[in-house]
């Protein structure tokens, strides 16, 4: 039985519409490139790190198999998940066979050429990268917390002075996004279209649905 070649899937996340999901491509590929590998896949998203339920991170572990390599650029890209979160999608990626590999991570590089023996050696490597990943996951997580209570700080202290607007509403996406669902298009397909993500499409949509309501009553 000839055994299969393991393959290399990029991973690039970037939290809202307004931010470049595919900032860190060239990282990568000079990465995988000086690594003698090259990269299957891209899998690019505008969706938070602290959802664990994340529509293009799960079809790559879906196109994965065994062995193959799930490449991010810092582990925070992958993961700014609870710790309860972050467990459950480590047994996925466990459970699959998959190996994480992040730039940020001298620990994984090696796992990239698919060829990381079971020796002693390879093992206590192994045990040191889980070890770390864990680590910088947590850091991550912490520092998600920390920026929505400084951002929480900070509203409050801008509400007390009469200062604070809120978020200005992107008014040309959303007339794009509206056009989209008028014409009947999926919630997922409008916003692959409108170059968005998923809940800014959901948000458009909810006030439609408002806006309708309140024009029959």
């Amino acid at each position: 039985m000839t055994k299969s070649i393991p393959l290399v899937r990029a991973y690039l996340r970037a939290s809202t519409e307004q931010q470049d999901a595919d900032r860190a491509r060239g990282a990568l590929l000079a990465f995988a490139d000086s690594h003698g590998q090259r990269i299957a896949g891209f899998y690019p998203e505008n969706e938070s790190g602290a959802k664990l339920d994340r529509p293009e991170l799960f079809r790559l572990l879906n196109d994965s198999q065994p062995g193959d390599v799930l490449l991010c650029e810092q582990v925070d890209r992958l993961s700014r998940l609870t710790d309860a979160d972050w467990q459950t999608l480590r047994g996925i990626i466990q459970a699959k066979g998959i190996h994480i590999v992040s730039l940020d991570l001298p620990t994984s590089h090696q796992l990239i050429t698919g060829n990381a023996e079971d020796t002693f050696a390879g093992r206590m490597l192994g045990a040191m990268n889980g070890m770390l990943l864990d680590m910088l996951a947590a850091i991550a997580r912490k520092d998600y917390e920390d920026r929505r209570r400084r951002a929480s700080e900070g509203i409050a202290k801008a509400q007390k002075a009469g200062k604070y607007k809120g978020r200005a509403i992107d008014v040309e996406l959303h007339r794009r996004i509206r056009t989209c669902l008028d014409a009947g298009l999926p919630i997922r397909k409008a916003a692959a279209v409108c170059g968005c993500a998923k809940s800014t499409v959901q948000r458009v949509q909810a006030n439609l649905e408002q806006e309708e309501t309140q024009a029959q009553g």
